[in-house]
């Protein structure tokens, strides 16, 4: 008997048979097999993108619209704010989305009980961008910063009514030139974050949601879309 976890297996005998026919696009949810310690996080960009590339040149369509789920956070090896880094890489590909769900995971559940969410946030990316529908279909996503004296201005695209709607809001650090991080104050400014540190009095780098479990205090817009994670000092990745 093949075990799932195989290469092969599951394409195979649950894809293989189904590429003849039409579909209007794909949704992958990656589950928490991702092996291979640092290693392994630095191949998953690449991984991922053969995958998308693989799929169109199978059935016949450069475009084939691709929208993933970014893994909820847990306190897990296997769940770590690089792996959903490696996983938002996706987004560098023409006609891909990405569902965050980094609010709504289960400190000590693989397998989160919040799945009307998910589908509400991918169904919103498939109705923007395949079907046309004038709707909101993304969290705030960072865009850009700026230093002003001992603060950072972030600045977001996806960003009308930005709010934290479950209190204060939590996960920002800061860091100076010493790349030493630190919990700071974030202050919603329009469609900026204002972030700042009495501990660090000439900040150069801002990192938001950076652990594996990020619980309450997220950042929203006013469509209630979660922010991605994301770090200001992130290396670039070509795929």
């Amino acid at each position: 008997m093949q075990d799932q976890h195989n290469a092969t297996v599951l394409f195979n005998g649950m894809i293989a048979p189904v590429i003849p026919y039409a579909i209007r696009g794909v949704i992958w949810y990656q589950g928490e097999s991702i092996v291979g310690g640092a290693s392994g996080i630095a191949l998953y960009p690449h991984v991922q993108a053969t995958l998308v590339r693989d799929w169109r040149k199978l059935w016949g369509n450069d475009d084939l619209p691709f929208y993933i789920v970014q893994l909820a956070g847990q306190e897990a090896p296997s769940n770590s704010p690089q792996v959903r880094e490696a996983q938002a890489t996706i987004l560098q590909l023409p006609n891909t989305g990405m569902a965050v769900a980094t609010d709504i995971g289960e400190r000590k559940n693989v397998h989160p009980k919040n799945k009307q969410d998910v589908g509400d946030r991918l169904s919103r990316i498939a109705l923007a961008k395949v079907y046309g529908h004038k709707i909101e279909y993304s969290g705030p996503v960072y865009s850009s910063m700026k230093i002003e004296g001992g603060a950072i201005r972030v600045t977001f695209s996806h960003a009308d009514g930005l709010t934290a709607k479950d209190g204060a809001l939590k996960w920002f650090t800061i860091a100076g030139a010493d790349g030493k991080f630190v919990p700071a104050e974030a202050k919603i400014d329009g469609q900026t974050v204002v972030v700042s540190s009495p501990d660090v009095a000439a900040p150069v780098a801002v990192r938001y949601a950076w652990v594996n479990f990020p619980d309450g205090g997220h950042l929203y817009n006013a469509a209630g879309l979660p922010a991605a994670q994301f770090r200001t000092d992130a290396p670039k990745l070509k795929l």
